[in-house]
């Protein structure tokens, strides 16, 4: 029996985290998916000693409060966070987005696809 890992899904964007979640369900049910609607509450979450971290965490580039950008920033200047793998999840296909984001210390860079098998699929790649 595999262990259960968790998976967090940073997106302001409620259908986006819950088809993320379902996806992450059907392909894997060993993963737990936790979720923060912002890269403030996402700190928040990391942050609280009580709550295990994540094995993986996806982030959206374009929220309120505190960006993909500014939050990815945030978790990699943290000792206990920064070798958790990062991916950016993003309707942005700019090659500058990637770079930053890159740079900046995130693992990859995942298109949000428009369509749930694609998504399974593109799922699946990061996490097998």
């Amino acid at each position: 029996m595999q262990k259960t890992q968790t998976i967090m899904i940073v997106d302001d964007d409620e259908d986006d985290r819950e088809l993320f979640c379902e996806a992450i369900t059907e392909i894997a049910g060993h993963f737990k998916c936790v979720d923060a609607e912002n890269g403030e509450l996402a700190l928040i979450y990391l942050n609280d000693e009580k709550r295990p971290l994540p094995d993986y965490i996806f982030l959206d580039l374009n929220m309120p409060r505190l960006n993909g950008k500014q939050c990815l920033a945030e978790i990699k200047k943290m000792e206990h966070l920064k070798s958790i793998p990062v991916i950016i999840y993003s309707t942005s296909n700019h090659q500058q987005d990637r770079e930053i984001t890159l740079q900046l210390g995130a693992t990859g860079f995942l298109h949000k696809p428009t369509e749930f098998n694609k998504l399974c699929m593109e799922l699946k790649r990061w996490i097998d």
